[in-house]
């Protein structure tokens, strides 16, 4: 019995992008970022990368479709209660400044979870049209590729532009 287990560890039946320890990971990363100082925009991208891995990975659990849009309506849902949790409880600072009259972090987190949502869109018609993930760990790779370079974007508006 125990030597199944260890099997069952070392080759999975299945295995997901996103899974419990890449999302524990980014919400530890988050709370790190806000004791050091960094921008809400540029947290605000990781932020909503940590929510659509949640969310993503909810859908996995959740193996029935009950609803057409069922992983969109997931997505949304996640998102729309973080935010209001967050101004419910004053975790927003509006005084820290503003990105297109958004508070730097809700900003962060919209554009931030739209790019982490296309970029997971994206990667799933290359892996349907190819047949198979171009490179190792493509989801996990042009997942946090595209949040660096939103991050780096982010960074330069803030810092040099605005």
């Amino acid at each position: 019995m125990i030597f199944n287990i260890i099997l069952q560890l070392i080759f999975p039946s299945a295995v997901y992008a996103h899974c419990p320890l890449c999302v524990a990971g980014a919400g530890a990363g988050l709370t790190l970022s806000r004791l050091l100082g960094i921008d809400d925009s540029i947290t605000g991208v990781w932020l909503a990368a940590f929510l659509g891995a949640t969310s993503l990975w909810l859908t996995n659990l959740i193996r029935k479709k009950y609803l057409p849009f069922q992983t969109e309506i997931i997505y949304i849902v996640i998102f729309a209660t973080t935010i209001f949790s967050f101004y419910r409880f004053g975790l927003v600072n509006e005084h820290n400044g503003l990105i297109s009259n958004l508070p730097k972090l809700i900003f962060g987190m919209i554009v931030g979870g739209v790019v982490f949502y296309l970029v997971d869109v994206a990667n799933a018609l290359i892996r349907k049209k190819v047949g198979r993930s171009l490179i190792a760990y493509q989801g996990v790779v042009v997942s946090l590729a595209s949040m660096t370079l939103l991050s780096i974007f982010f960074f330069v508006l803030v810092n040099y532009i605005i």
